[in-house]
């Protein structure tokens, strides 16, 4: 983000939009009721109710019609459901919001199921009919191209992107988020040549001819995507409106932006004072930079936190992506990369780095996300912890794998343990399961990728998510993924780690909240609790498992003030 934000945004929006935010957003009702309606509460208990009473923003009293209706006066709003089911808000336990409004200033280079793009030549033209928009020298950021379901069965390259787009700087960001393809001109922009050495944790790819292909593999893609996605305060604001909006009408009432820097927890703190953001924000800080701030005190939490924004977990990044071939693992690959059948992948930060930040973050008293998708990655992870908890021993520390996607049995056991909770992607079961099986994991692995009902069968907690914008947000679709474990292609994944609906939606909202040690405010309707909620058109625990993908939002409330409402 560019340095003159906070200054930008202060000086355009805190006098209009602060006194606007005033007039179209009131404060809650002082009292609200929700009769006849199916109130899955998410207790301790999974008990159910027919009535909440609110009061301002928070819980009042939840019972049946007739428990509630002596507490309703004259002042109270009162909401029918009419038999629709009442649940608390979702919580995002781990993605990168607003990302997904980066939608709105970016070319659509997603394959289907999510875009329209099959092969290069879509890609091309996307590309060059975006450019004629765009004044010349200008950078064009492409987002979700995916090598493995285009008809080539490639990434673009650096040769193609200057052929097509002479006049521009171009990155196009691949879906898993960890690496893209840049042409000469961003290249150069961002001082990248044949003679630059790979960074640690990164890959400059070269053709045969020791040239640059154009793919920028994890840490190598950083400075280019620095520059691709410097964007200005106007784009950061229709990030954050675009966002805001997509995640409301999906009924996400807390939303994580996950790995960031201080300039955007200032942007994003201030935009939410402002109103312009209506969910409560989870902010986990990159560790090499505003973690880095955090530790020698030159940042002051103090100053940005309250009852919308919590400043949580510090993220570090220990490999990459599995569909990127970058992901580290402890045996190879299934279908060899680049024709070497040992290719495990590789780690993202070397082991003995991983282990200082770990035990430099764990002493000072910080909970720990840290990425790993390979179980080699997840060894490395588990290793870390232990060793800063047996130098440090802390009580609930309550350290986190994100992703954990190939998490073995025995690493699951360590990770109880250790006290430490996962965060499954498991939607890869739809975007990627075919490929799992059949390119990268095997029909083996594959099956046991995500492993949420091994998981439930320790009693480990954890938690699911969809890293959005890698795909686009919606709880009750990452729910269905959990329970029914269905590929794109119709196909099962893993039958064995199905899981109940009831067991999905604790994972996306009071076993969310636990994770973040929000589990006093939210994620669940409960006495005392904020009045984040959401009205669901039907009950996921009681339908066909495989229409849970179909119920609708129909409203979602942050401390008791709707902000979605489909029937408006």
């Amino acid at each position: 983000m560019r340095n003159n934000l906070i200054l930008l945004v202060i000086a355009l929006l805190v006098g209009a939009i602060y006194f606007s935010y005033q007039l179209v957003h009131p404060a809650a009702p002082t009292s609200q009721a929700f009769i006849n309606g199916n109130v899955l509460t998410m207790d301790a208990s999974n008990s159910r109710a027919q009535a909440v009473l609110l009061k301002g923003n928070i819980i009042s009293a939840i019972g049946t019609n007739d428990t509630i209706q002596p507490l309703i006066d004259d002042n109270t709003v009162i909401h029918d459901l009419q038999g629709k089911t009442l649940i608390p808000g979702f919580i995002d336990a781990h993605g990168h919001f607003p990302g997904s409004g980066m939608a709105a200033l970016s070319v659509d280079l997603n394959s289907p199921p999510i875009g329209k793009i099959s092969n290069m030549g879509e890609i091309i033209d996307a590309l060059q009919q975006h450019a004629t928009s765009i004044p010349k020298g200008e950078w064009i950021l492409g987002i979700g191209y995916d090598d493995s379901l285009l008809a080539e069965h490639r990434h673009p390259t650096r040769k193609e992107l200057d052929l097509a787009l002479p006049d521009h700087p171009v990155f196009l960001w691949h879906i898993s988020g960890h690496m893209g393809v840049a042409n000469s001109a961003a290249l150069i922009a961002a001082g990248v040549d044949e003679s630059s050495p790979n960074p640690e944790g990164g890959v400059y790819a070269k053709d045969s001819n020791g040239q640059l292909t154009g793919l920028l593999e994890e840490n190598a893609a950083m400075a280019v995507q620095a520059l691709a996605m410097d964007f200005s305060v106007f784009d950061f604001l229709t990030m954050i409106q675009s966002a805001s909006k997509e995640y409301a009408s999906v009924g996400v009432t807390t939303a994580q932006s996950g790995a960031i820097e201080g300039k955007i927890t200032q942007g994003l703190a201030l935009a939410n004072t402002l109103g312009l953001i209506p969910q409560r924000l989870e902010l986990w800080p990159i560790f090499n930079t505003m973690g880095t701030e955090l530790l020698d005190g030159s940042f002051n939490t103090n100053d940005f936190e309250n009852d919308k924004i919590h400043i949580g977990a510090i993220k570090i990044i220990a490999d990459g992506s599995i569909q990127g071939y970058t992901g580290y693992l402890k045996e190879p690959y299934y279908v060899p990369y680049h024709n070497d059948a040992s290719y495990r992948g590789y780690p993202r930060v070397p082991t003995a780095e991983l282990n200082r930040w770990v035990e430099d973050f764990h002493r000072a008293g910080y909970q720990i996300a840290i990425h790993g998708n390979g179980d080699a990655a997840i060894d490395d992870i588990l290793t870390a912890i232990e060793l800063a908890q047996q130098q440090y021993p802390r009580e609930d520390s309550r350290h986190i794998i994100i992703h954990a996607q190939m998490a073995r049995e025995d690493q699951l056991d360590k990770m109880k343990t250790l006290g430490v909770t996962p965060s499954f992607f498991v939607a890869h079961t739809y975007y990627w399961g075919d490929r799992h099986r059949d390119i990268f994991m095997g029909p083996e692995r594959a099956a046991q990728m995500s492993p949420t009902a091994s998981a439930l069968a320790k009693e480990l907690p954890f938690t699911i998510h969809l890293d959005t914008p890698v795909v686009p947000m919606d709880p009750l679709f990452l729910v269905w993924t959990a329970v029914n474990r269905l590929s794109s292609s119709g196909a099962v994944i893993g039958a064995e780690q199905r899981i109940a609906p009831i067991n999905a939606l604790r994972a996306v909202t009071i076993d969310a909240a636990w994770q973040i040690f929000q589990e006093q405010t939210r994620g669940s309707i409960e006495i005392g609790k904020l009045a984040d909620l959401v009205i669901l058109s039907a009950d996921p625990t009681t339908q066909a498992p495989e229409t849970i993908k179909d119920i609708q939002v129909e409203q979602t409330l942050v401390g008791g003030i709707t902000i979605f409402d489909r029937k408006k």
